[in-house]
């Protein structure tokens, strides 16, 4: 990646040229002696020239610096800054009271696509710090690139939409992607790898939430709580008492993938005395759970079976015919992953025909699209993608992206790389 350049022009106060200093990576031009070596070693890393009354930016100066972006004066005149060759080049012009501001104005030069509308705090920090485009608001989307191909240097991605090969080959001048999530299955890695664009995630801040949201779609399911609510509320209680269902403590649960994610909901279930096993492509050292090499194995041997793994091409529609069968038609299939790991077709088939239990789905194939068998099962809970849906979590997760962007726009280390 490219510094972020920012050239003084003559010697200012102390504290002035001292301070971008902790942002970008600051030249002073009255430092070098060969200026004609200065320029063809350093001109395409300056993108921000910080001048006064004594020496701004003329035509040549500017002509100099490609990849330029904003000229600043720190007096009240601008007769030191040719404003034909500004104008001609669209380059800002600021007028801050102190240099230090400088950081936060090439932050906001810097072009952010945003994919999809999926958390409101970073949309509007984003907005704040960089120069963001919305994408989900764009008509003609092929037309939107070509026009700001050259600006837009990092992607913002979710769950729902990320960065495939067409995106990133559709922006020449991206550096980084940072995805709202933990989970990569959006984004075209290998290209990234490819073109050297740095990709990084959301792990850790949202465990917590998407584990409770495991447990919490098991006793809804198991208790039938959504259709107890619809019982009172429609006023058939005075008809007589609801069904009787079955308990959650004690049950055995396998978990698939004993990830961050899959050890949460495990601890959390060994709090409801449930006897643990998993499925996970190696086995783990020093656990007490049960493993079992095969999901269908794991199925066999479970009452609940959850589904926490990463989305691979090995583990896309892990949960299929014999997985479901296995599991029997007691047993309750929970999916906190991806919607792609369960074979929606043939939960619906299970579920029709009496071979499965029940089910907790917080994810789906085609989101927001549900299957509409799914809407008609008492012993069905669903969700709409809310495992991280919590305003704390958001917000950390939010925090994570804008920390990630500005430590890579600043060359410092990224706070979660992947790639």
């Amino acid at each position: 990646m490219n510094n972020i350049g920012l050239l003084i022009s003559c010697p200012l106060s102390p504290y002035l040229e001292q301070e971008p200093e902790n942002s970008s990576k600051v030249f002073k031009i009255w430092q070098f002696e060969d200026r004609n070596q200065f320029f063809n070693t350093h001109g395409n890393s300056i993108r921000a020239v910080v001048g006064s009354s004594a020496a701004g930016a003329d035509a040549e100066l500017i002509e100099t610096f490609p990849n330029l972006e904003i000229v600043s004066s720190c007096s009240v005149g601008l007769d030191k800054i040719d404003l034909d060759t500004q104008q001609l080049r669209s380059i800002i012009i600021i007028k801050p009271s102190c240099v230090h501001h400088h950081y936060l104005l090439l932050m906001e030069a810097i072009g952010v696509l945003m994919t999809y509308p999926k958390n409101t705090y970073l949309e509007q920090e984003l907005e704040k710090r960089f120069n963001l485009f919305k994408f989900w608001t764009v008509s003609d989307k092929t037309q939107f690139l070509n026009e700001h191909r050259d600006i837009i240097r990092a992607v913002v991605a979710n769950p729902i939409v990320g960065a495939d090969t067409e995106l990133i080959e559709s922006l020449p001048k991206l550096e980084i992607v940072a995805t709202c999530s933990v989970g990569l299955d959006k984004i075209d890695l290998p290209k990234c790898i490819e073109k050297g664009i740095r990709v990084t995630n959301t792990p850790d801040v949202l465990t917590d939430e998407v584990a409770d949201l495991a447990i919490g779609l098991t006793l809804a399911v198991l208790r039938r709580l959504c259709d107890c609510d619809r019982h009172v509320k429609s006023r058939k209680w005075k008809e007589g008492d609801y069904q009787l269902t079955t308990k959650f403590t004690g049950k055995s649960v396998g978990i698939i993938g004993l990830g961050r994610i899959g050890m949460a909901i495990a601890k959390r279930a060994e709090a409801f005395s449930c006897p643990i096993s998993y499925c996970t492509r190696t086995k783990k050292p020093n656990l007490n759970y049960k493993y079992y090499p095969s999901v269908v194995e794991l199925a066999s041997n479970c009452q609940i079976l959850v589904v926490a793994c990463s989305l691979t091409e090995e583990t896309r529609y892990i949960i299929n015919r014999e997985v479901i069968d296995a599991l029997g038609p007691k047993g309750v299939l929970v999916n906190i992953g991806r919607g792609t790991h369960v074979d929606e077709r043939e939960v619906v088939s299970a579920l029709v025909e009496g071979r499965l239990g029940g089910a907790g789905l917080d994810v789906f194939q085609h989101e927001p699209e549900v299957p509409e068998e799914f809407l008609c099962h008492e012993n069905v809970v669903l969700a709409p993608h809310v495992g991280s849906g919590t305003m704390e979590t958001r917000k950390s997760m939010g925090d994570l992206v804008l920390g990630n962007l500005e430590a890579h726009f600043l060359n410092k280390p990224l706070l979660t790389p992947v790639v």
